[in-house]
C-alpha cells in the first residue's frame, strides 16, 4: 500500500521559512517522480512542484518559483519542500503525491501551513 506522511508544517509570519518533509513507503520510491500539491478549504487542489525520480528535473508553479525548492533523498525515501519568503496566499494544507499529475484530493491530514501577515 502506497503511503505518504507529511510533516514540518506550522504557523509562520510572512517572509518566514518552513521545510516540509514527506516520508513515503509501499512502493519503489526511487523509480517514481513525485509532486507537492496544496489545498485551501473550499478551493481545488493546486499543483506546487514536481521532481523527477533521480532528482535532476524540478518544476515549479509560477506562484512559488524562486521561493520554494523541492528535493529528495532516495536512500531515505523522503521528499522535501524548502519554502522561503512565505506569503499569506501560501496558507494551505500541503500533500505529497506520486507522479506528476493529475491529482485528486488526498484523504489524509497533510501538513498545515499557515502564514500570517
Amino acid at each position: 500500500e502506497v503511503q505518504f506522511v507529511e510533516s514540518g508544517g506550522g504557523l509562520v509570519q510572512a517572509g518566514g521559512s518552513l521545510r516540509l518533509s514527506c516520508a513515503a513507503s509501499g512502493f519503489a520510491f526511487r523509480d517514481y517522480a513525485l509532486s507537492w500539491v496544496r489545498q485551501v478549504p473550499g478551493k481545488g487542489l493546486e499543483w506546487v512542484s514536481s521532481i523527477s525520480n533521480g532528482g535532476g528535473v524540478k518544476e515549479y508553479a509560477d506562484a512559488v518559483k524562486g521561493r520554494f525548492t523541492v528535493s529528495r533523498d532516495n536512500a531515505k525515501a523522503t521528499m522535501y519542500l524548502q519554502m522561503t519568503n512565505l506569503k499569506p496566499e501560501d496558507t494551505a494544507v500541503y500533500y505529497c503525491e506520486q507522479g506528476s499529475g493529475p491529482f485528486t484530493a488526498p484523504l489524509r491530514q497533510g501538513a498545515q501551513v499557515t502564514v500570517t501577515s
